[in-house]
């Protein structure tokens, strides 16, 4: 039997860890600026809003979860005034969930605490941070992952 590598040697673990040290850091950053309701698993159902209103339906299937955990969702984030469900004019038995004032602020604030944490980031890789960038983003494009961040396919 082999002997495992070091912690510090785990790529996976290592990312893992940097990945949970970054969220709390970005979660405790938008809270710093009136947003500590929100959940970093909230923003699984706001990548979806971007783009405009969205039915129900649809963001299960994009969600991949049933309409009634979305609903559920859209219901606590409805309450907590990031999103507003109203009826489709073109077919009242849908309704359709949109993005608040309150939910916009928060994705313009979430976008410059994520800035900053990259630029952060970068300095603190110095000048070998754009070729480590570029293996990154290599292995995330090999494994597929940068092409569910990119088609907001990313799931809780």
């Amino acid at each position: 039997m082999t002997e495992p590598e070091p912690l510090s040697d785990d790529l996976v673990l290592l990312f893992a860890a940097l990945a949970d040290h970054t969220r709390a850091e970005i979660t405790a950053a938008v809270a710093e600026v009136g947003y500590g309701d929100l959940r970093p698993s909230d923003g699984y159902l706001v990548q979806h809003l971007l783009g405009g209103a969205v039915s129900v339906g649809e963001l299960a299937g994009r969600m991949g979860i049933t309409a009634q955990g979305v609903s559920k969702v859209v219901i606590e984030m409805e309450r907590k005034g990031y999103v507003r469900r109203s009826v489709d004019p073109e077919d009242q038995r849908t309704r359709m969930v949109s993005l608040t004032e309150r939910g916009w602020g928060s994705v313009h604030a979430t976008r410059e605490v994520r800035a900053e944490a990259n630029r952060r980031m970068r300095a603190m890789l110095g000048a070998g941070a754009t070729a480590f960038l570029d293996q990154v983003r290599q292995l995330a494009e090999s494994t597929g992952a940068l092409g569910a961040l990119t088609e907001r396919r990313l799931r809780p």
